[in-house]
């Protein structure tokens, strides 16, 4: 059986230093996987060359994604395909309200890619009505426990920590991906933002969603629960479990996986 998202020896360099040294992974829709790993070790690097960021260089793998080598597409056609990614940093726009940011991303998500389409994300396609676009808002919004005002504030502008990211998890809940990338969510949240923030990852959880949880801390898989867990060291994955590993790293740290993975992850002939 093939995995609906695989990454083969996929290798990535940001300004001529190479990050990704061959890293390989596969997941499911239906599922929740977990990255994690110390500072530097290429989290997410791996989510911005997922999506497609144009300085992340990839010098060799593939990653195969609905019969598709993605790496071939330009970043739109990814999204229009069904990745999505969930920004560790949301960037603030003031000026332009939530309301209409989600209806830009929703319309251009529906837009269809004519027959002269090569990946480059032009092509033509008719978005929701207005009508259509309140209702589904509207909906979303009661799903996640969203003051319905929230959509008429300017776009992060002056927004909480919990706050940003919840608008990430609606932008999330709007375009319906069937692979979400969670680039560090829990970044910056105190408690009560990453139980609000999760629980809206969880209702919206189901068998044409996999998620891809990358993250620091265990914090977040005691209210997202994975499948799988991965550490990520030096640009490969060295180590794959269920989510007790997690937990045995929340308990010892990472120095235990370096010991024990960090020469071998770095590949024969590197020095650490």
């Amino acid at each position: 059986m093939t995995a609906d998202l695989t990454i083969n020896n996929l290798h990535v360099t940001v300004e001529g230093q190479e990050i990704l040294k061959g890293l390989n992974l596969e997941m499911n829709k239906g599922e929740v996987h977990a990255i994690m790993g110390p500072n530097g070790s290429g989290k997410s690097t791996l989510a911005n060359t997922l999506m497609g960021h144009p300085a992340y260089h990839v010098t060799e793998g593939e990653v195969w994604f609905k019969g598709q080598n993605i790496l071939t597409l330009a970043p739109d056609a990814r999204s229009r395909l069904g990745l999505f990614l969930a920004f560790q940093y949301p960037s603030t726009i003031p000026g332009v309200s939530v309301s209409n940011f989600l209806r830009t991303a929703l319309n251009a998500r529906y837009q269809q890619p004519g027959p002269a389409d090569s990946g480059n994300g032009q092509g033509e396609g008719k978005g929701l009505s207005m009508r259509d676009f309140r209702d589904m808002l509207k909906s979303r919004m009661a799903m996640l426990k969203m003051d319905p005002g929230f959509a008429r504030r300017y776009l992060n502008d002056g927004f909480s920590g919990g706050e940003k990211k919840r608008v990430e998890i609606l932008q999330m809940a709007m375009l319906q991906p069937e692979i979400a990338i969670l680039d560090e969510t829990d970044s910056g949240l105190d408690i009560d933002a990453l139980r609000i923030v999760s629980e809206g990852v969880n209702q919206l959880m189901s068998p044409n969603l996999g998620v891809l949880v990358i993250t620091h801390y265990q914090r977040i898989l005691d209210y997202i629960k994975p499948n799988r867990v991965h550490i990520l060291l030096n640009g490969r994955i060295v180590l794959s479990s269920g989510p007790e590993l997690a937990l045995e790293l929340e308990e010892r740290g990472y120095d235990w996986v370096k010991e024990q993975f960090g020469q071998s992850a770095l590949g024969p002939g590197t020095a650490a």
